[in-house]
């Protein structure tokens, strides 16, 4: 049986008709096909407040895609909104922590792409640069203006982590992005960093433990035919079938 996948749904406003102003939980199609392609069964996971609810989410499925999205509120992290933070959404603020943290406990594999890196990385216990103005060798361009498939810049993986295993010591990658990982959290290490010094990528500690958060979008690139990025998702979902083989 193929493993089931939960990713994480963002929300969005209506802002027409009669329902203007209504909450709607979604999912870029992207992910979908990324773990269809890959060889999962992907199932949306509609944010909710209540803890028992979400639970049950985290239990049902074999892994999990935490997806981007929105700023995560620095109050989280114990510092102050500086000028150039960006919006927030704090009901996915809570429900993204809390799924990361419960799917730690379970060693349910975990897959962070852009504002997933982020929402792992501060979950666990590490923070964020606010904005990349705030790492004195930034220089990269991080926010790309080219087709959302398309690399724009390159990164350096480190030798022996398993993206290392996965990509080799260096690929490109798309890039929609103004703030990333800082400290990194506790029980993970950097394992890919930008030409600049932007962290790229981070990973357990734990070898036998898939979580894996990544500052780009993969999914974007492959679910448009890009090999090489889906083969991370190919990773992802070999880790979800052993987890699943356990039960």
């Amino acid at each position: 049986m193929k493993p089931k996948i939960g990713i994480v749904g963002n929300i969005t406003y209506e802002t027409e008709g009669v329902t203007i102003g209504e909450e709607k939980i979604f999912v870029m199609r992207a992910y979908v096909d990324s773990i269809i392609k890959a060889g999962g069964i992907p199932l949306v996971m509609p944010l909710t407040l209540d803890f028992d609810v979400l639970k049950e989410q985290v239990e049902s499925v074999d892994g999990i895609v935490i997806t981007g999205g929105q700023d995560i509120n620095p109050l989280i992290y114990n510092e102050e909104p500086i000028e150039k933070q960006g919006g927030i959404t704090p009901d996915r603020d809570w429900y993204d922590i809390e799924v990361i943290k419960y799917a730690f406990h379970l060693k349910k594999p975990l897959l962070g792409i852009c504002r997933g890196i982020q929402a792992i990385n501060v979950a666990l216990g590490g923070n964020l640069y606010q904005d990349l103005s705030q790492i004195p060798t930034h220089y990269i361009k991080h926010s790309q203006k080219a087709k959302p498939d398309h690399p724009t810049h390159s990164i350096d993986i480190a030798e022996g982590s398993r993206l290392y295993y996965i990509f080799g010591k260096n690929t490109v990658v798309n890039s929609f992005h103004h703030q990333a990982v800082k400290r990194v959290a506790k029980g993970f290490k950097a394992v890919a960093w930008s030409k600049d010094g932007v962290v790229e990528a981070i990973e357990a500690e734990d070898e036998d433990y898939f979580a894996i958060g990544v500052q780009w979008h993969p999914e974007l690139m492959a679910s448009k035919g890009n090999e090489n990025m889906l083969k991370l998702f190919k990773e992802f979902i070999k880790a979800c079938e052993k987890r699943g083989n356990k039960k």
